[in-house]
């Protein structure tokens, strides 16, 4: 299908790298955005974008130490799918890589001013969430059972 001006995107996806941490309770924990950030207020597991050079478990390894001062071993982090974004009217496409973590150095506790909360993967449908991170959460149902 030709691409129109408007649909055409010049720059790369952005690749973003999040974690389902689930504890031993097989709760989630998810983060609230920044007000100030686009989609404020909603709920996002937490995560972050690549730098250069930089492989996903390796970046959410770096998030996680940077959001949350939790350690991760990148051997604990079992991928669980992606969402993407297509990147209408010049804005970049977004990959969404989600991983899944039972087990993890410290107790999570944000770093950035965020407000984190424990929840039910069954509770996470009336959870207000970014368009990415809806498909995802539906995802979590049989990772997270104990």
């Amino acid at each position: 299908m030709p691409q129109t001006p408007i649909d055409r995107v010049d720059a790369p996806a952005l690749l973003v790298v999040a974690a389902a941490l689930v504890d031993r309770a097989g709760r989630v924990l998810m983060q609230q955005r920044p007000l100030s950030r686009q989609h404020g207020g909603l709920w996002e597991f937490p995560g972050g974008k690549l730098e250069p050079g930089e492989g996903p478990a390796t970046a959410l390894v770096r998030e996680l130490i940077e959001e949350l001062a939790i350690v991760v071993d990148p051997q604990a982090l079992v991928p669980l799918g992606f969402a993407a974004s297509e990147g209408h009217a010049g804005a970049r496409p977004v990959v969404l890589l989600l991983y899944g973590c039972r087990t993890w150095q410290g107790q999570p506790v944000s770093q950035e001013g965020a407000r984190c909360q424990w929840y039910d993967p069954g509770d996470l449908a009336g959870v207000p969430m970014p368009p990415l991170d809806v498909p995802l959460a539906q995802l979590l149902h049989s990772f997270a059972q104990v």
